[in-house]
């Protein structure tokens, strides 16, 4: 299947289009990362000094515009962080010192750690869901009820939640401080029901339809059990929508689990790119919004790769 994905210069041109896609979306979010800290007001050589507190005299500070290149017209300032962006250089750190890919990589781990154990628990909690509620009148109105209540609460309010019953009120878990399994659980859950929330609707939906195919007539007719026609013969019929939803959050996963990072004190890219911009290191926002944009065009390329896999029409459709 592999081999047949590369083979003819149609799925190679298919292929190189897609990343030079990848690449525009990439160089867009860097441009507007760029431009939307350029123009926050305050002056940043004063951040790096030590910010607006700090007592710093005016040849110091010309002296550190000088040496970041701050007072350079702002296209030529921009035409350097695209050179440096090209070669794999984030920059160096205002407030660290030290170069961003190594400020990135220390909390990158803690990050997907968060992110991908969220997004199997939702899976798997939506996938559960699904199989036990598609085509059942009155357990699919209280699914679909509950879900719609988990998506209307906003993640920071669902975590504090959690933690309150859990940690505050039952001792169960650890507030903070725990980089252990059991610090994991809570900000797992927490994202867990936001994600099942909608992924559930979207595999119900597929399962309803495939139950309804003739298919699933004739597996019953052969003795398969209900459970059985669910998960052999229904349930992966619906694997491609929910394959598409499931990398398009996990996406916005890795780039938007801040707000459960900040809630439960994990120390993760979202804690990290809050105090950079609390301090106006723009090397850091800049760079932890690059990555997060390259690794959601790098799943999208993945997911599309899998889909002409799976189906060779789509290849043939290309």
């Amino acid at each position: 299947m592999a081999r047949e994905l590369t083979q003819g210069p149609g799925s190679l041109r298919w292929l190189a289009g897609r990343i030079l896609q990848a690449v525009v979306v990439v160089w867009g979010v860097a441009t507007a990362a760029f431009i939307g800290l350029h123009l926050i007001p305050g002056d940043p050589a004063r951040a790096i000094a030590g910010g607006v507190a700090a007592r710093t005299s005016p040849q110091v500070l010309a002296e550190i515009r000088a040496e970041y290149g701050f007072d350079r017209p702002i296209l030529v300032q921009y035409t350097g962080f695209l050179k440096r962006l090209a070669g794999g250089d984030l920059g160096t750190s205002y407030q660290q010192h030290r170069p961003v890919l190594s400020a990135v990589a220390e909390r990158l781990w803690p990050t997907v750690e968060v992110a991908i154990g969220g997004l199997a628990s939702g899976l798997a909690l939506a996938l559960t869901t699904a199989l036990l509620t598609s085509g059942r009148r009155r357990p699919r109105a209280v699914a679909r009820t509950t879900e719609f209540l988990l998506m209307s609460v906003p993640t920071f309010a669902l975590g504090i939640g959690l933690l309150a019953l859990f940690s505050f009120h039952w001792h169960l878990f650890p507030v903070i401080g725990d980089n252990g399994i059991r610090g994991l659980v809570l900000p797992w859950v927490t994202l867990a029901l936001a994600t099942a929330a909608m992924l559930s609707q979207v595999a119900r939906d597929g399962i309803e339809q495939a139950l309804a195919q003739p298919f699933t007539l004739t597996a019953r007719a052969r003795g398969a059990g209900e459970l059985r026609v669910r998960i052999r013969h229904a349930l992966r019929h619906t694997a491609a929508p929910v394959l598409t939803l499931s990398g398009w959050m996990l996406g916005n996963l890795l780039g938007g689990v801040v707000v459960v990072e900040n809630v439960f004190a994990r120390p993760g890219l979202g804690q990290l790119l809050v105090d950079a911009v609390r301090a106006r290191d723009y090397p850091v926002v800049t760079g932890v919004v690059v990555l997060t944009a390259a690794v959601f065009s790098l799943i999208g390329i993945a997911l599309d790769v899998t889909y002409r896999v799976i189906d060779p029409r789509i290849r043939e459709v290309a």
